[in-house]
Order: C-alpha cells, then structure tokens, then sequence
C-alpha cells in the first residue's frame, strides 16, 4: 500500500532501541462531500471508523469488525486502498523504546442503516458516535482541537489524511468524487450472498 506520510509524535524518541509494531485498519466511507466519521463528544475531534488487527484477523476482516463495532454498519464492498501512516511514538510498554504504528485506510461502501454500536470502556468515556460529517467542517474542528495543544493522539494523522482525501478525491468545485481505478471492489455481507504539539512538528512532517 502507498506510503502517505510518516509521522513522529514526540521528540526524544530512541529510535536505535527496541521497537515495537502495531497495525490498524480504518474504513473511508464517503457521500458527495461528507464521510462516515466518529465524533467525540468529550474531545470534540473527528477520526475515521477502524482500529487494531486482532492475532489471527486479515485486514478485511478487523475492518469490518471495527466499523461494525464503532458504527453499527455493515459494510458491503471494499473498493479500493487509499494508502497508509506511519506514526513513531513512545510506547506504554517499559520494556520498549520505540512503537512504530501503520494504519491503512480503505474505501469502502457500507449499508446505509446503522445499526447499534459494540463499544469498548474507554470508547464510551470518550462518547464515541458515528455521524456524517462535512469534510471541511471536519478538518476545521480538528485544526481548532491541535491549534488549542489540547487534542487525542490521533487527531493530527486523521487530519492529514482528510485533507488528502480532499485534495485527491473530492473535486473542490462540484462536491464530486474521483475515485482512482482500483477494481471492482471486494462484495461483503448481504452482497456476496447474492453475488456479492500542537504536535511540535505536525506541519514538518514528511510526505509522500
């Protein structure tokens, strides 16, 4: 998958120590000018649906767990990579010195009728809740919440790759999308049974 952008979270990290990986799926479900987003009623941010692969799970099969969890929906079709982040960061873990972080972003289709979310414990305390939300309005809440140095960890990476969905897939004059040529899609769920700083330096970050 592309390379968009790698992202270091905190000076002082070592990174000639012992590092740690961690891998993560999140969906990209858009409509016109708006996307499918989880909205943090106790940090005010926008971030994309998705989160960890479990031992054992492809890349499918988490991100349709978590968009299930996370948003109630289900997802009919994978359309398409988008591209991945990088993110290096101090891990919680004593015995390592480095968490190296790879989220990969896809498009997707899911059916339109959410259903009732699964969330995990902290996941409620943060008061997650899917909603469509304007890509600009996004990105502007999210630029307030990094400007204001109070912000989840997550926050400056979501917002990169929402302006370059913007500037790659919604054409700025008309709402309408491009989507680059990536297949048919992988048919899900119903479909296949019927044929289916402020981060210090968030704007010296390298880019691909």
């Amino acid at each position: 998958m592309k390379l968009l952008k790698e992202i270091i979270s905190k000076q002082g990290i070592s990174f000639e120590g012992k590092m740690i990986y961690r891998e993560a799926v999140r969906g990209v479900i858009m409509k016109g000018k708006t996307l499918l987003m989880i909205y943090s009623s106790k940090d005010g941010d926008y971030k994309f649906p998705g989160g960890g692969i479990d031992t054992g799970e492809t890349h499918e099969t988490a991100l349709i767990r978590e968009i299930r969890e996370e948003c109630g929906a289900t997802v009919l079709s994978i359309n398409g990579e988008l591209g991945k982040v990088i993110e290096f960061d101090i891990p919680a873990e004593k015995d390592y010195d480095v968490l190296k972080m790879a989220s990969f972003y896809y498009i997707c289709e899911i059916d339109p009728n959410l259903g009732e979310q699964s969330l995990e414990l902290y996941e409620k305390d943060l008061g997650f809740t899917p909603v469509w939300a304007d890509i600009d309005e996004a990105i502007s809440t999210n630029k307030m919440l990094i400007e204001s140095c109070s912000f989840p960890r997550w926050t400056p990476r979501e917002t990169f790759v929402l302006e370059y969905i913007k500037e790659k897939l919604i054409r700025t004059g008309d709402g309408s999308l491009h989507k680059s040529k990536q297949g048919e899609g992988i048919l899900l769920g119903k479909a296949a049974d019927t044929r289916i700083q402020n981060i210090q330096n968030y704007t010296k970050f390298k880019r691909y």
